[in-house]
């Protein structure tokens, strides 16, 4: 989280000045696409902003109104940027280019542009190869899409797709000013910018599906589940695991449920003890699950047995 945080606030300083320039940039030349990268940037800065927001709300301790504490926080945030991203960021860059592609415009000293452009893609590049060497060392051996599908700290993959399309947007504009530039076709300029804009909409949509997953309670992998199961029912005392109930409260937070059914043959005491054994073998495996509920399976009263419990069929 500390590693994410520094990554944050690097991207952060770094796209507030880029942003800038391609503001004054694209203000100079008459550049939609390049106004378009301006606001893609802009965007990325507010973007982190709010991820540096969340981070911070989640490490809040828990209280009265927030029992688990206020760890989700940061997966709404996550969730907010995702649909910035697509609002701000690529459903302005689509309308400004449609804009310019019906009535196109030459662009003005298109040098700047060249310039703006290509110290851009040195400082986005240099960003995102710091955060793929942050992201390479969480993701252990899995595929880049396992990895981001696996995990659970949004701020993580976030930079790294917010990166990645900044540096495949600069490409996008470059290529695209350099064909209209060449071949006095001023309408690729718009092209360029809603081609920006159709890619910001597709990293939206992926970063909404993993951020909405987790704010809606994600649960610990299946292969986790069958190791606390293994766990569980090493415990002479246990029969069997009937169910694993977990979520993530934050990155770092996991509550766990465990519905367990214990031999009959042994009495409240011996079950106590279990669930402490269970526990605490739980805890010491899987030093993220801070909160662990043992339920024993239930009991039901069948009529005419009244003050007799009976094992549910």
């Amino acid at each position: 989280m500390a590693k994410n945080r520094t990554s944050i606030y690097s991207a952060l300083i770094a796209n507030l000045l880029i942003a800038l320039t391609k503001f004054t940039a694209g203000g100079f030349t008459n550049s939609s696409s390049m106004i378009s990268e301006g606001i893609h940037s802009l965007v990325d800065t507010v973007d982190q902003v709010l991820l540096l927001y969340g981070l911070k709300r989640s490490k809040k301790a828990p209280d009265v109104t927030h029992p688990f504490g206020y760890g989700k926080e940061l997966y709404f945030w996550s969730f907010i940027v995702s649909i910035l991203i697509f609002g701000l960021g690529g459903g302005i860059s689509i309308y400004q280019g449609i804009q310019h592609i019906i009535r196109p415009e030459p662009v003005k000293d298109p040098l700047w542009n060249y310039i703006v452009l290509g110290l851009s893609l040195i400082f986005e590049g240099s960003s995102l190869l710091i955060a793929t060497k942050e992201f390479n060392r969480v993701r252990n051996g899995l595929s880049w899409w396992k990895a981001i599908v696996k995990s659970k700290d949004p701020s993580s993959f976030l930079v790294l797709f917010e990166d990645g399309a900044a540096v495949l947007g600069l490409l996008i504009v470059f290529v695209f000013m350099l064909i209209g530039h060449n071949f006095n076709l001023p309408y690729m300029d718009g092209v360029a910018s809603v081609l920006v804009g159709l890619l910001l909409v597709l990293v939206s949509a992926i970063l909404a599906r993993e951020s909405r997953s987790l704010l809606m309670g994600e649960g610990i992998a299946p292969e986790t589940q069958q190791k606390i199961r293994a766990i569980a029912e090493k415990d002479p005392a246990v029969i069997k695991v009937v169910n694993v109930l977990s979520t993530y409260q934050s990155p770092e937070d996991v509550t766990l449920m465990l519905i367990i059914d214990f031999d009959p043959d042994i009495d409240t005491e011996d079950i106590t003890a279990a669930i402490e054994r269970i526990r605490e073998a739980i805890k010491t495996t899987f030093p993220l699950i801070k909160l662990v509920f043992v339920q024993p399976q239930t009991y039901s009263i069948l009529p005419g047995t009244l003050g007799t419990e009976q094992k549910k069929p």
